[in-house]
């Protein structure tokens, strides 16, 4: 739990001026009403001996609960805003991790665990200021009212003491339980949304295959230990407050026996006993910190959850510019989750293809070329540079990559394609200044970025589909009735508008229709601006269209060359399932 503690801690501190808000009206409150037996044990003396002092110290009592129902009022207030704006930073910073880390973080956890830790577990964690805030703020009673009997007479400060320890000791082991307890509760929530985000990616699946029923039951299967930790915080709140709410009477019927005996010996004045027994009360008030106490433990619970996620760690980018180079790639002695690549040269401007049955390591090779993993041991370079040791910047404007599910980032197409980032030359990729044909003038109200949307979304065979919404690049992309096909296409026009030197493409034509998958594998043929191009194939037209084939078999490299010199071998026409070349 350290690491979960400093999370606490740091949502504190970052707080500062929120929590000091909160503390200092908690504390003003506690005062205040640290203050009031005393005004009002002054009161009922001068009110008994007819001092006409007593109208100014019940006007004194008037003032404190005023000062009271003030503080409160401020308290809830700044606890609002506190917690509002600690689960925003949180979930912000946890945001910014995960994507950060890239998807290392998804291949550990969950994409529902991920959704309920920077959620559900942000916000508890979020409560932790205010939590903290409220448990110090009883010690000051607690203090006070320790001070003033010790004032009043020493006797009742140990009768007290004694009964502060007591409550201690039920806290503490609150505490402890109430944090394990509540990490359960908040795993099994975790599970249930894990399963429940998996089921909604399958939904049509699911409707189609009629297991509905038999989904329900396996998104639902954490709902019985999910009870079973309720149940357990439930028991554990309500033994801690019959065990501290039998001290609190016990504590006051001891002082109140003890100043009795003060009183009959005329120890104590009858406003002196009263002032001892209300102090008595606030200072057993201590067990009223159950409530900041569970929050407290559910937000180290959640924080502990947090800083799992945190403590994966972020990809790392050196300071390095790549020199000018023709986008040659080169594996040494990489190894990587089951890969090995002992040697493996992609010439600069080639189109290389990659192809192996499922599961030979097709996509890792492929994500290891972009960086979207790193090995575990060995290097990759582009251009001669270790791939670790570019700048982010200048990697990801060297690199463009295509999936086969892309997910639309912007709010607009052109932000989807163009990634607010500035785009290679359109010159590059078709010879058209401006993407239209001559004489004609550009579809868009920026000639500039319009000429080189139209030039990747032609490379892309995405224009058509494009011009015919009713906005154009300007539709706004949640708004646009997109096939899976018509996705893929704008996800291969991000890359062609992103990689300057390296396209790396991982099953980004799955879902195109045969004719467009042909337009589009010759237009990767013809070598778009002299890129070099990785392209994970999975049909024979693909391969037979690339200078050369990487050939994976069971994590290694099995053959490389040109396809028609490996399709010699009947194996690696068994990979085609066959067909015909």
């Amino acid at each position: 739990m350290l690491a979960g503690d400093r999370l606490v801690m740091h949502a504190v501190r970052r707080n500062a001026p929120w929590t000091a808000i909160l503390a200092a009206t908690a504390v003003g409150g506690a005062a205040a009403e640290l203050a009031l037996p005393y005004m009002a044990g002054r009161t009922v003396d001068a009110f008994v001996v007819a001092d006409p002092a007593a109208v100014r110290w019940l006007a004194g009592c008037a003032a404190v609960v005023a000062c009271v129902v003030l503080c409160e009022s401020l308290g809830m207030w700044a606890g609002g805003v506190t917690g509002a704006r600690a689960a925003a930073r949180l979930r912000l910073g946890m945001l910014r991790h995960v994507l950060g880390v890239g998807p290392a973080v998804t291949r550990r956890f969950p994409e529902g665990e991920l959704v309920t830790r920077a959620g559900l577990n942000a916000e508890e964690v979020a409560r932790a200021p205010a939590s903290v805030t409220g448990a110090l703020a009883l010690l000051v009673p607690t203090a006070g009212a320790l001070v003033a009997l010790t004032l009043i007479a020493p006797v009742l400060t140990l009768t007290l003491l004694a009964g502060i320890v007591l409550i201690l000791i039920v806290l503490n082991t609150f505490l402890r339980a109430t944090t394990t307890i509540a990490g359960g509760y908040q795993e099994a929530q975790g599970e249930l949304a894990a399963g429940l985000v998996e089921a909604l990616g399958g939904a049509r699946t699911i409707a189609a295959a009629g297991t509905e029923d038999r989904e329900v039951l396996r998104v639902l299967r954490p709902l019985p230990r999910l009870r079973l930790h309720g149940m357990r915080l439930w028991r554990a709140n309500a033994t801690a407050g019959v065990r501290a709410g039998l001290v609190v009477p016990l504590v006051e019927v001891a002082v109140l026996a003890v100043g009795g005996f003060m009183l009959a010996a005329g120890d104590l004045t009858v406003g002196e006993l009263y002032a001892a027994a209300r102090y008595a009360v606030l200072g057993a008030a201590l067990s009223g910190a159950l409530g900041p106490i569970g929050g407290l433990a559910r937000a180290r619970a959640a924080a502990g959850r947090m800083a799992e996620v945190l403590a994966v760690p972020r990809t790392r980018h050196g300071s390095r510019a790549l020199p000018s180079g023709t986008g040659a790639m080169e594996f040494r002695d990489v190894t990587a989750a089951g890969l090995t690549v002992p040697r493996l040269v992609i010439p600069g401007g080639s189109l290389t293809a990659v192809v192996g049955r499922s599961g030979s390591g097709k996509s890792l090779l492929a994500a290891l070329a972009a960086r979207m993993a790193d090995p575990d041991r060995g290097t990759v370079l582009l251009d001669g540079i270790p791939l670790p040791e570019l700048t982010g910047p200048e990697l990801r404007r060297a690199v463009g990559c295509a999936f086969e599910r892309p997910v639309l980032v912007g709010d607009t197409l052109a932000d989807a394609i163009t990634l607010g980032r500035p785009t290679p030359d359109d010159a590059v990729l078709n010879g058209e200044p401006d993407g239209e044909p001559d004489g004609e003038p550009d579809g868009g109200p920026d000639g500039v970025l319009d000429g080189v949307l139209d030039a990747v979304t032609v490379a892309a065979r995405a224009d058509g589909f494009v011009r015919r919404l009713p906005h154009g690049y300007a539709t706004r992309t949640m708004d646009a009735p997109l096939s899976g096909g018509e996705r893929q296409r704008l996800g291969l026009a991000r890359a062609f508008a992103q990689g300057e030197r390296l396209l790396v493409l991982d099953d980004a034509t799955s879902s195109l229709d045969t004719v467009t998958e042909r337009e589009i594998g010759r237009a990767l043929a013809d070598g778009p601006g002299g890129r070099t191009r990785l392209v994970v194939a999975h049909r024979l037209a693909t391969a037979a269209q690339a200078d050369q084939v990487v050939w994976l078999e069971d994590g290694a490299v099995r053959g490389q060359g040109p396809h028609r010199e490996l399709w010699r071998d009947p194996a690696y026409r068994a990979v085609f399932q066959g067909e015909e070349p």
